[in-house]
């Protein structure tokens, strides 16, 4: 049953879900005004994802209503439109057209539907580890259970997986090692917490940092460092190389860490020019794009001259031509929208992307123990690398990684993992349980109400007898 009080606390919330809904409606008309003028059939395949979308923020408010939740609410708004607007970006480049680049029942189709678990992981997250439950993965052995599956996931990807595009791929074109974002933060996080004050004693004045507290952790990074590489997921390699040392930082206080990050960064830079040629093709078109406009440079040009003729407004919703860009619906679904809807466009999202980065720091700021403190920040620098690395590489201000842009682009394991990632910033910004001792103190005040002499109108009956006493003395004889 719904109560007042969490009704209104989260109203709004509810508010502003109605008017972000109401704009992906507006939206929806849109894209089958599109499909209706490129004469392709029209049916419920279209609408199903929007009907299904629309049913989860229902269900995502209710629940966060009916479990009490403190959650920060921007966190959820900003949330509901990017994966909004993903889907009508997706079915604009015919996602779920019928016959088109992905039907009901190919993969393709059924990772598009993946927000549907996403939502309810984002649910169980939020909910399940709120209150400060979130604690509990960063104590006893979730620590090395979290390095485990770290590497479990990379070595079975690597033994199992198939080649396709320069990287390596699971069934389906899957990639379970999204699942790092998650448990590598999980895991170094609950490591540097536990060994923080070890991991601040440097040595030799202060050059030299602490290596038997260091060495568990730089080896699980470098073990997934080198698979990683084999992988050639060069884009997995930035996003743990740039959060493990501002954890570090962030728990020790110690800028060292920093310095150490990038000098293994500039000996990761040079291991990619001249040891791996795929590294070496991608900084080759990023430096030098018009070398080889028809071969390695062609989807960065492609993009950039879509962008470039899209100018302030962009060319109108569906007046694009999505179908010269390679690889649009994913890593470069940032082109199309700048083309489409122009300069204008590519800002709205970038600034609903800002509003999610911005809240996560600030729940780190806010979160009561160091464990959530360091968690919620490797979360938002992961959250916030993605966005820089995707953008970044489709303008051609950063060479191309391969990490697709979060919420928006099509993907399945991406997609459930950054809801994952959403929902225990949700969780961590629900604040932390009542204190054990309040509790006692209101027990205790409780069983004080009880004894007759401290109960409310004990004092009327103790007053008045000592009036009758005091009017006995005054009326007794000397």
């Amino acid at each position: 049953m719904i109560t007042h009080a969490p009704w209104e606390a989260r109203r709004p919330e509810r508010e502003l879900l109605l008017i972000c809904f109401g704009g992906i409606g507006l939206g929806v008309l849109l894209v089958l005004a599109s499909l209706h003028v490129a004469e392709k059939p029209l049916g419920l395949t279209q609408l199903l994802p929007f009907l299904a979308y629309g049913l989860c923020l229902v269900g995502l408010h209710l629940a966060l209503v009916l479990g009490g939740s403190r959650g920060d609410q921007l966190l959820v708004v900003a949330l509901a439109f990017l994966v909004g607007f993903g889907l009508l970006a997706r079915a604009r480049l015919g996602a779920f057209a019928d016959g088109d680049v992905a039907g009901l029942g190919d993969l393709a189709s059924l990772a598009d539907y993946a927000f549907i678990g996403g939502f309810a992981l984002l649910i169980a997250s939020a909910l399940g580890l709120g209150g400060g439950r979130y604690r509990t993965l960063g104590t006893g052995h979730w620590i090395w259970v979290w390095a485990g599956v770290s590497i479990l996931l990379v070595l079975v990807l690597l033994v199992t997986g198939q080649r396709f595009r320069g990287a390596v791929f699971g069934a389906g074109l899957l990639t379970p090692t999204e699942l790092l974002k998650l448990s590598f933060v999980l895991f170094s996080a609950a490591y540097i917490d536990r060994k923080a004050k070890a991991l601040s004693l440097w040595s030799f004045h202060g050059l030299l940092p602490p290596w038997r507290p260091l060495l568990p952790l730089a080896g699980v990074g470098a073990v997934l460092l080198i698979m990683l590489l084999i992988q050639r997921d060069l884009g997995m390699v930035l996003l743990l190389g740039l959060t493990l040392p501002t954890l570090l930082v962030l728990g020790t206080g110690r800028w060292g860490y920093a310095g150490y990050g990038l000098a293994l960064a500039g000996l990761l830079g040079w291991l990619l020019l001249e040891v791996f040629e795929h590294g070496e093709r991608r900084i080759q078109a990023w430096l030098s794009p018009f070398q080889d406009p028809t071969g390695a440079s062609w989807q960065v040009l492609q993009g950039l001259s879509g962008m470039y003729a899209g100018g302030l407004w962009g060319d109108g919703f569906g007046s694009g031509n999505p179908e010269y860009t390679p690889i649009a619906e994913s890593d470069f679904i940032y082109a199309i929208i700048g083309e489409e809807l122009g300069f204008v466009g590519t800002a709205l999202v970038l600034a609903f992307f800002l509003i999610l980065v911005l809240r996560g720091l600030q729940i780190a700021v806010r979160a009561r123990s160091p464990f959530g403190l360091l968690l919620a920040t490797g979360l938002t620098i992961i959250l916030a690398a993605q966005v820089v690395l995707n953008v970044g590489g489709v303008t051609s201000f950063l060479p191309l990684t391969g990490i697709t842009l979060p919420f928006i682009s099509q993907g399945g394991s991406s997609l459930v993992t950054a809801f994952a990632l959403l929902g225990l910033l949700l969780a961590i910004s629900d604040g932390e349980p009542p204190r054990k001792t309040g509790g006692k103190r209101e027990a205790g005040s409780r069983k004080k109400s009880r004894d007759p002499e401290s109960a409310p109108g004990a004092e009327v009956p103790a007053r008045a007898g000592k009036a009758r006493n005091s009017r006995a003395m005054r009326n007794e004889p000397h």
